[in-house]
């Protein structure tokens, strides 16, 4: 680290469970986050912030003013770009000192089957299934952890997964089939704070997992629920008859 990063980071340097190694990991991981909405932008503002040294970013959407209500790294200025160009301008005002790569396109097979063998940890910050049935599945085949968030209306959840660890479940091991119709905000809405705190709280998963400090939220999902201002968790164990990760 340079003297300018020691002073950038010191708040996090000072913690005795980060201390110059824990902020060293995450200057040298390289963080995949999908989906650049509501979710995404705490997720890479935070990240940014915190000294993930690579950074990918995957969203194939414009921006559009109905966006800027919640979608945080996005202005209303930015409506009109792509959702990869106006966060790669919000990571560089936040830290230049960062690499980060968009990719204009869907999250697709092709193209975790290209990134994901140099990626350390994937982000879900999607908004269907489909995206996150194929990030589990090759989250699986290369071993590579991942963090899945979701919020719509006045309610969030958020839950890991670490396919490095046997006993652990995955994503169809939870939803082992997609629903018929598939809720999101566009139609039935979201209070903007809503994916503020889930995608904080991805942020914060991210961290603990590539640092390897503190318990990450592996094996349980939790739900918040707004309006009563309630988390609760619920336990997930991994499926023998799971069809992506039971035997």
């Amino acid at each position: 680290m340079t003297d300018s990063d020691l002073l950038r980071y010191s708040r996090h340097i000072f913690l005795p469970e980060m201390d110059m190694e824990g902020q060293q990991k995450l200057l040298d991981s390289r963080v995949l986050i999908i989906g650049l909405g509501g979710l995404g932008s705490p997720v890479l503002q935070y990240l940014a912030a915190s000294g993930v040294g690579h950074l990918y970013l995957v969203d194939h959407d414009v921006v559009e003013l109905s966006n800027v209500q919640r979608q945080i790294c996005h202005g209303t200025k930015d409506v009109g770009k792509t959702k990869v160009e106006s966060a790669i301008e919000e990571v560089m005002r936040i830290n230049s000192t960062i690499f980060v790569e968009g990719f204009e396109q869907k999250a697709d097979a092709e193209l975790l089957q290209k990134l994901l063998p140099t990626i350390d940890l994937v982000v879900d910050c999607s908004d269907n299934f489909d995206i996150r049935y194929l990030i589990n599945d090759a989250c699986l085949e290369h071993k590579t952890p991942w963090v899945s968030g979701a919020a719509v209306a006045l309610q969030g959840q958020i839950i890991c997964f670490d396919p490095r660890l046997a006993d652990q479940p995955c994503y169809r091991c939870l939803y082992p089939l997609a629903g018929d119709e598939q809720v999101n905000c566009s139609t039935s809405g979201i209070l903007a704070p809503v994916v503020g705190i889930i995608g904080t709280l991805q942020a914060l998963e991210v961290i603990k997992i590539i640092t390897g400090i503190g318990k990450p939220i592996l094996g349980r999902l939790q739900t918040f629920d707004a309006l009563e201002g309630q988390w609760r968790s619920w336990g997930l164990n991994k499926d023998a008859g799971c069809l992506s990760c039971g035997k």
